[in-house]
């Protein structure tokens, strides 16, 4: 399956320059925050998902970023909130690993409104920590004329950390550069990790997977929040054509009418919309095809979790 995102995986990482700087950037905050839409933008690629749905991000993904003079690895983790089945307490666990485990935490917030008592609770996680913390003021672009009562309910919150700040928006970039020259700044010097040329080491069946899921989360709303489950049950290739079969799991029967609604509109317009993001993953002619599964309450299992592919990382 030729691909665009990791074909270099494999291939030999060159020599690391002199003064070269490289890291881990855990990407933390609330849920709908902005941090997949960072990491797409400072990265320069989609491979994470987005939606206005809250907790879409459900496993620690990586992005990396290489520059002449450093290389960074993003780890996307999902929003922190109290969980409330099995794949919560799963994917909140893994983002609170992710705090211990990268060179760099990069706590992002929405200064579009008042800070919360999410945010407190994740600075009470931050605050005892030994590693930087660069504070993000994402979704400056949806400020109003009260921005300066915004951003001081964040700054209050943090003024005895002398945690540097920077503001920008996700969605216009504006800032994202000043965003990089800090990260950069306080990165130590370090080897490629990754080959310059990698931009995730997400295998492919993984992003498709993801991008199939974000077309139900856009075209079902709130109908469908977080009861989906994508497996690619089967890829066929071909010299010309790569043909993917996926299945669509939910829990309750109701729920498979509406991913397949009025004589299967619902379903024809998720893979249509699927088909076109994943063709700019996979070269050559991409044949997809969808069908639905019901497993009840798989999200409360920990035996379908785990054949879902969630589980607790190390």
């Amino acid at each position: 399956m030729a691909s665009n995102v990791n074909s270099t995986l494999f291939s030999t990482i060159p020599i690391t320059p002199k003064k070269f700087k490289s890291g881990f950037i855990g990407i933390i905050g609330r849920p709908n925050v902005g941090k997949s839409t960072i990491m797409n933008q400072l990265v320069g690629q989609k491979i994470v998902i987005t939606s206005n749905v809250s907790q879409t991000t459900r496993n620690r993904l990586k992005g990396i970023l290489t520059t002449d003079t450093a290389q960074m690895i993003f780890v996307d983790t999902p929003g922190i909130h109290k969980p409330h089945h099995n794949l919560g307490k799963i994917i909140v666990k893994n983002a609170k690993i992710t705090i211990n485990s990268v060179d760099i935490i990069l706590l992002v917030v929405d200064s579009s409104t008042l800070s919360g008592g999410g945010d407190r609770y994740i600075i009470d996680l931050l605050k005892n920590n030994n590693k930087p913390v660069i504070v993000g003021l994402n979704k400056s672009d949806k400020q109003t004329f009260n921005y300066e009562d915004l951003d001081k309910s964040y700054l209050n919150l943090i003024k005895t950390y002398e945690w540097p700040v920077v503001k920008f928006s996700a969605l216009t970039k504006k800032g994202l550069k000043d965003l990089q020259n800090l990260l950069t700044k306080n990165l130590g010097y370090g080897p490629y990790y990754y080959h310059p040329d990698l931009v995730t080491d997400q295998p492919e069946k993984f992003i498709i997977q993801e991008l199939i899921r974000e077309q139900v989360l856009c075209l079902t709303r709130q109908e469908i929040p977080h009861s989906v489950a994508i497996v690619i049950e089967k890829i066929e290739e071909t010299s010309t054509v790569t043909k993917i079969f996926a299945a669509i799991n939910v829990e309750r029967n109701s729920q498979k009418g509406i991913i397949i609604g009025n004589k299967g509109n619902m379903l024809k317009s998720i893979g249509a919309q699927s088909r076109m993001q994943i063709q700019k993953l996979i070269a050559g002619e991409v044949y997809l095809k969808l069908f639905v599964k019901v497993e009840p309450n798989w999200r409360f299992s920990n035996t379908r979790l785990a054949d879902f592919g969630y589980g607790y990382e190390e």
